[in-house]
């Protein structure tokens, strides 16, 4: 038998664990050469059903034909200007945006969705004039300073004193409240009540996932954006919305917040965006936005408005609306959850089954003397093996809880695929008595 791959990838590891820093959890022990549609390859052959697109990216599938067509193009006729100039890409992105969500017609675009937040903070710190920023107690928002200082879910420890006046409130659990018998409403107005008490009178915004998608995969209840928003009008705060994982189409409509009928003063998109690139975006009102410009508003980057990722982004907003990929996410999204909770009936040690559209979660119980969290990291790597991809948190408190994020464009033969090897996956690691 030829032992040649067994070397390889001896080499490939080596050569990877002397030169790269690693930078939160471990990496994970299967290598891919290429990629097509819900499928990841290694050089063996051997193929594993992405069930996490990616980081929560690439909504379009890997290798997409169309994506691929405008990157070829894009790279080869207008890549990268001065920042400060424009290019019809970064135009037509921006109207196709405005188009989407009309109330917020002024766009930037940006990399990252780290980067994205951070410019929303920053905006709405400089148009308020105060300097306090609200958050949820396991959100995600990114590393960079600002965004990680709204971060609560992890990094949070060993580097000295985040950005001052920043705070965080519990968001709802129904599955594990934090008071029996307290309404979401009356825990929000609780928390609000504590945060005047220890506000300086700067509060300048709120910043909120629709679905706290790290922090557990913890779906805001309708009608807690409109509640939210209120508080913030009552206090002259902005409304901030990081649409990184839920927006262009994976909870079943292009914006979370459309089922609510909310529009944020502040919107972030990435992810989703770039369908796998980096891209990223902040929407605005003209308000907002005319206020930004008397008070000279800066965030200049290097590659701020970028024409090949804009070309990107222009394409995925165009494809997804065209192939009525929203629609379809609700449609696998039900497909998908049904399978689901037919694992919740057969493992007792699956407490709950919760998201929308193609965005879920899949909450672990303690069981066997093990953790919930142990159980869905055994089940994580048990699923791996078998050749299926879920579940990328690993860091801080996810209570033991595995997202699946497969593509808009996941078939149903994958949907099935996927809870079959997640079945396998929890049979192992739990066996039944």
């Amino acid at each position: 038998m030829n032992d040649h791959p067994a070397a390889a990838a001896t080499a490939f590891w080596t050569r990877a664990r002397r030169h790269l820093l690693n930078y939160g959890g471990e990496f994970v022990p299967f290598v891919p050469v290429r990629a097509e549609g819900a499928f990841l390859y290694d050089a063996d052959g051997r193929r594993v059903l992405d069930f996490t697109s990616g980081q929560m990216s690439a909504i379009l599938g890997h290798s997409h034909p169309e994506i691929v067509a405008t990157v070829r193009d894009a790279v080869g006729r207008l890549d990268h200007l001065f920042s400060s100039m424009l290019s019809e890409p970064v135009v037509d992105l921006a109207e196709a945006l405005a188009e989407l969500v009309p109330d917020l017609p002024r766009v930037m675009l940006l990399s990252t969705g780290g980067e994205a937040n951070e410019a929303a903070i920053r905006l709405a710190k400089l148009v308020t004039g105060k300097w306090e920023i609200v958050g949820f107690t396991r959100s995600w928002h990114g590393m960079t300073a600002g965004s990680a200082a709204a971060t609560y879910k992890a990094g949070r420890r060993g580097i000295g004193p985040l950005a001052p006046g920043s705070f965080g409130i519990p968001a709802p659990n129904p599955y594990r409240p934090r008071f029996a018998g307290m309404s979401w409403q009356q825990e929000l107005d609780d928390a609000f009540e504590l945060l005047d008490r220890q506000s300086t009178g700067n509060l300048a915004a709120f910043i909120a996932e629709p679905i706290l998608s790290s922090g557990g995969v913890l779906d805001l209840p309708p009608g807690y954006l409109a509640a939210l928003q209120a508080h913030c009008r009552a206090r002259g705060m902005l409304l901030i919305l990081d649409e990184a994982q839920t927006g262009i189409g994976r909870t079943g409509q292009m914006f979370a917040f459309e089922r609510d009928g909310v529009v944020p003063d502040i919107l972030t998109l990435s992810k989703t965006l770039g369908a796998g690139l980096p891209l990223s975006a902040i929407m605005t009102n003209d308000i907002i936005a005319g206020e930004a410009e008397e008070r000279d508003f800066l965030f200049y980057t290097t590659h701020v408005n970028d024409p090949l990722p804009a070309a990107v982004g222009r394409k995925v907003v165009e494809i997804v609306i065209r192939d009525e990929l929203a629609g379809r996410a609700q449609t696998m999204g039900t497909r998908l959850a049904a399978g689901l909770r037919g694992l919740q009936q057969r493992h007792g040690c699956i407490g709950d089954v919760r998201g929308r559209g193609l965005l879920l979660g899949v909450e672990f119980t303690a069981a066997g003397g093990r953790t919930a969290a142990a159980i869905s990291d055994a089940v994580t790597d048990m699923a791996l093996t078998l050749g299926l991809s879920a579940n990328i948190v690993r860091a801080g408190a996810s209570d033991g809880t595995m997202r699946i994020a497969p593509p808009l464009t996941v078939s149903e033969a994958e949907i099935d695929l996927g809870v079959e090897l997640l079945d396998a996956a929890i049979s192992r690691v739990v066996p039944k008595s």
